[in-house]
């Protein structure tokens, strides 16, 4: 039997594997979109936490950024998944299931992509916030500008300024770590290469066509942050 070529295995014919490809790439970018907003939210907090909370805040956000960054992302995910599982199974029991529940894994993945980048923006947010002059708060201030015209028209948009680099970095970090969640039984790129690479025998093809797939992703997603970084730095000199 005549094996499949290369351009037929990423094609949508009767040997393609191309659309299951193409929905592993949309999960990937999915799940990975899910846990850079959730990350993002964790993150203002935890920075809010330690740029203007009390000691009990700052020593909240101190450990959880501590410990989120020392913890293997993989085992993060373990955590949420196993973890998720077995509190749905223990809350069936009580109304009469039987057997184990599995927590969805999506919802696993994107909340422990979530988690681990949360600890990483949250030094990402900090310190913009802290990249943002004292002066022009002060004259904020002296404007008379009450604390959410403050927050919406100063500090918000300067610190999304300087901020905008670091979270081009950790959205990188996230769309790497989206892989991670296939352990979940999650069908995203990775998952779904390495069934491919199982049923044709062809595993450098598919792994090779996966990482041609997360670099296209990785450059785009890229160019747009890169996008988003000249229009927030309009009119301000670069060094």
């Amino acid at each position: 039997m005549t094996q499949p070529s290369f351009l037929d295995l990423i094609g949508s014919g009767p040997d393609g594997w191309g659309p299951a490809l193409a929905a592993g790439a949309l999960m990937t970018i999915l799940i990975a979109l899910a846990g850079y907003a959730i990350g993002m939210v964790f993150g203002a907090l935890g920075a809010w936490a330690k740029i203007a909370g009390g000691p009990i805040s700052r020593s909240v956000a101190g450990t959880y950024t501590t410990v989120l960054r020392g913890i293997p992302d993989l085992l993060v995910i373990y955590l949420f998944y196993f973890g998720g599982s077995t509190a749905i199974s223990a809350v069936g029991h009580l109304f009469g299931a039987s057997g184990f529940i599995s927590f969805p894994g999506f919802l696993a993945g994107a909340l422990a992509v979530g988690v681990t980048s949360g600890a990483q923006q949250t030094e990402v947010f900090r310190g913009a916030y802290k990249a943002v002059h004292s002066g022009e708060l002060e004259a904020a201030i002296a404007c008379g500008m009450s604390p959410f015209l403050r927050f919406s028209r100063i500090i918000a948009p300067l610190t999304l300024r300087y901020a905008l680099p670091g979270m081009g970095n950790v959205w990188q970090i996230v769309l790497k770590e989206s892989a991670l969640v296939s352990i979940t039984g999650v069908v995203e790129l990775l998952r779904q290469s390495q069934i491919g690479a199982g049923s044709t025998g062809r595993p450098f093809d598919f792994y090779f066509i996966a990482a041609m797939i997360y670099l296209a992703i990785s450059t785009l997603s890229g160019a747009l942050l890169q996008f988003g970084e000249k229009r927030f730095t309009r009119g301000v000199r670069r060094g």
